[in-house]
């Protein structure tokens, strides 16, 4: 069976050394960290594994994962390239800013490097571990090493799919987009109810269901069906008084209502349909006023 070690005992590092040991597809011998307390949580919580601190001790492996902030990726590579690894290993990281050149010190120490993204949000590990199956896994790296990762994920439901490494910052926006920016307007609404009168534990009871509903419509029927709300129905009068009133209780909301509602647009331009059209014009004029 294959053999791993965690370098990085965060969310990332915990959820795939929890989904390989429960799957029985890898057997997880260290996980590393810069505190002896952390690697050992991230040990109790894989249910496997020795914690370590110092990567000099790390036992030879099959593979290796780099699951450390992207800024740190590049460090620990160099650090691995020195600990005398076995040549031949797979070393991996799970950035999807990053491409597989920032393992290049331990590509030239004679390991296979690979990088693979999966396309979930690790705010809650337990629940990425429980539910991994059917999860989206951008994949790129060196040749000998890509079908060894593929298929270690494959094992565990993943679907994987190749990414161009030299558009890989655009792919990582666009996950951006549709994880952390969400998140991001989730937190704008809370305060703009709050500016309405509307205490946040009772904010988070409507923003809930509308991000959840709008998310599931999206995936299912395609962003352009999905779009509702004033805008998608033409609404010009209702945009402005919003504009209006955004701008005079912060007019920062106004700006990025603004921005918002010209993206909206054309989505609904892309719709196609002649109403659309004369909608368009109309509500760009709004938003630009």
């Amino acid at each position: 069976m294959t053999t791993l070690s965690i370098i990085g005992p965060g969310r990332v590092g915990k959820a795939l050394g929890r989904i390989f040991t429960q799957a029985g597809v890898a057997v997880v011998l260290d996980v590393a960290g810069r505190c002896l307390p952390g690697a050992q949580k991230a040990v109790d919580f894989i249910g496997a594994g020795r914690a370590v601190t110092d990567l000099s001790t790390l036992r030879s492996a099959d593979v290796y994962v780099l699951s450390v902030p992207d800024d740190a990726i590049a460090g620990c590579s160099v650090t691995l390239a020195a600990a005398g690894l076995p040549a031949g290993a797979l070393v991996f990281h799970c950035s999807g800013a990053l491409t597989t050149d920032v393992l290049d010190a331990v590509r030239q120490a004679g390991m296979r490097t690979a990088s693979i993204h999966p396309v979930r949000s690790f705010a809650d590990p337990a629940s990425v571990a429980a539910g991994f199956a059917g999860t989206g896994c951008g994949i790129e790296g060196d040749a000998p090493a890509v079908p060894i990762l593929r298929a270690l994920f494959e094992a565990v439901g993943a679907r994987v799919f190749a990414i161009d490494a030299a558009n890989k910052t655009l792919y990582h926006a666009a996950a951006v987009f549709a994880s952390n920016y969400v998140v991001v307007l989730a937190d704008v609404a809370m305060k703009v109810y709050g500016a309405a009168g509307i205490a946040p534990a009772d904010a988070l009871t409507l923003i809930a269901p509308l991000l959840q509903e709008a998310a599931t419509n999206a995936g299912r029927l395609g962003p352009a069906a999905a779009l509702t709300g004033p805008i998608a129905r033409g609404d010009t009068a209702t945009v402005q008084r919003q504009q209006d009133a955004l701008q005079a209780a912060r007019p920062a909301w106004a700006a990025l209502y603004r921005e918002l509602a010209q993206a909206t647009t054309e989505l609904a331009i892309d719709r196609n349909r002649p109403d659309d059209l004369a909608l368009a014009s109309a509500i760009a004029a709004a938003g630009r006023s």
